[in-house]
C-alpha cells in the first residue's frame, strides 16, 4: 500500500551484515505497514535499496533520514564491518530528498530505543529491569557481529556513546577457552570477542567443539540452533550452545563492570534472540556473577533480551525526533 502524496514522514533503516530494514516513522512511532526487508546481497549499495524502497511507497516526502549501520560512524561517514559498504550524508540525501540525515552504530540505534520497547518484547534473563530516570544502561548486540553501548541520561538528553568492543580479546577463564582462543585466531590473527560471540562465531565454537572431540566438523548456525530442540541437552550442537551462553555471560560480566548499567542491560540481535530460550538452562547467569569477590556486587544488575526485531529502526526515529542529537 502507498503512502499518500501530501504525507511529510521520516525514513529510517536499519542496516546490518545480511539485511536492510527500511520503514517509514511518524515522529517516534514507526508506520508499520511501511517496514520492507532488503537482502544486501542483491543490491550494490544502500542508495540503491532506499531508492527501491521509495518507489513502493509513492509519494512520500521524506523530512529527515535517519540510519543505523553495523560498524564504526566517523566524521559522518560509516565503514560496515561486515560488508563492503561505505555509507556517507551524501548518499542519504541523494536517496531521499531529506533535509535532516544522521548515521548511527546500530548499537547506538538500540539504546535510543530503550523505554520505547513494549514490555512483552523484552524477555527477563536476570532479574528484571525496572525504570529508572537516570540509572546508565547497556545494550549488548549479537548478530552478524558483536558490539555494545552505553546509554547515559543527562540534563541535555540521552547520549548513547559507539563502541567497536566485539573486536577486543576474547574472555579466557579456562585451559579450554585458551586453546578456543588459538583455534579461532586463524581467522585473522587476533581472538577477538566477534570471533565466539556471532552468527559466524556459534559456527567457529562448533568447530571447536567438535574438533575437541576428535570428529572435526562444520556445521552453519541455523542449523547449530536447529539442532538444539532434538539433541535434549546432548550433543555437539548442545555443547557448543553451552560454551557460547557460558562466553556471553562472561563478556556481559565484563562489560557490567565497565560501564556499571545500574538501569540494565538488553541483549538484542538475531543470534541473542535465537539463544534466549537457553540461556537461563546453560548457565548464563553463573558466568554473568562469576567475577571473584565482586560475585555479590553483580546482582546490581538485570539483564533482558530484546525481541523486537524492529528496535534499532524505533531508535532511529526517535533520534530524529529529539533533532538528531545524542
Amino acid at each position: 500500500m502507498s503512502t499518500p502524496l501530501t504525507a511529510r514522514l521520516n525514513l529510517v533503516a536499519d542496516i546490518g551484515g545480511t539485511n536492510t530494514r527500511v520503514a517509514l516513522a511518524d515522529g517516534k512511532v514507526l508506520r508499520a505497514s511501511t517496514i520492507r526487508r532488503y537482502r544486501n546481497a542483491d543490491y550494490p549499495g544502500l542508495e540503491t535499496i532506499l531508492r527501491a524502497y521509495l518507489q513502493t511507497q509513492g509519494g512520500v516526502v521524506c523530512t529527515g533520514a535517519c540510519v543505523a549501520v553495523a560498524g564504526p560512524v566517523a566524521k559522518g561517514v560509516a565503514t560496515m564491518t561486515n560488508l563492503d559498504w561505505t555509507i556517507d550524508g551524501a548518499t542519504l540525501e541523494r536517496a531521499t530528498g531529506a533535509g535532516v540525515v544522521a548515521i548511527l552504530n546500530d548499537l547506538q540505534a538500540q539504546g535510543h530505543a530503550l523505554g520505547h520497547i513494549a514490555l512483552e518484547n523484552l524477555r527477563p534473563v536476570i532479574g528484571q529491569a525496572e525504570p529508572s530516570a537516570g540509572a546508565a544502561k547497556l545494550v549488548i548486540g549479537v548478530g552478524t557481529g558483536f558490539n555494545a553501548a552505553p546509554v547515559h541520561e543527562t540534563p541535555w538528553g540521552r547520549i548513547v556513546a559507539a563502541s567497536e568492543c566485539g573486536h577486543v580479546n576474547m574472555p579466557v577463564r579456562t585451559e579450554a577457552d585458551l586453546r578456543l582462543a588459538h583455534f579461532v585466531e586463524t581467522a585473522h590473527g587476533f581472538p577477538g570477542v566477534e570471533d565466539v560471540l556471532s552468527g559466524r562465531g556459534l559456527e567457529r565454537l562448533f568447530a571447536f567443539v567438535s574438533n575437541e572431540a576428535g570428529t572435526p566438523e562444520e556445521r552453519a548456525a541455523a542449523d547449530i540452533v536447529a539442532a538444539l530442540a532434538s539433541e535434549k541437552g546432548t550433543g555437539l550442537a548442545s555443547d557448543t550452545a553451552r560454551l557460547f551462553v557460558r562466553l556471553l555471560g562472561a563478556e556481559a560480566g565484563n562489560l557490567a563492570l565497565v560501564h556499571l548499567p545500574f538501569g540494565g542491560i538488553y541483549l538484542c540481535g538475531g543470534v541473542s534472540r535465537a539463544m534466549a530460550p537457553h540461556l537461563e538452562s546453560m548457565g548464563f547467569e553463573a558466568a554473568f556473577r562469576d567475577k571473584g569477590r565482586f560475585a555479590g556486587f553483580m546482582q546490581n544488575f538485570s539483564v533482558s533480551v530484546i525481541e523486537d526485531d524492529f528496535a534499532a529502526l524505533t531508535g532511529c526515529a526517535v533520534y530524529l525526533h529529539q533533532g538528531a542529537q545524542g
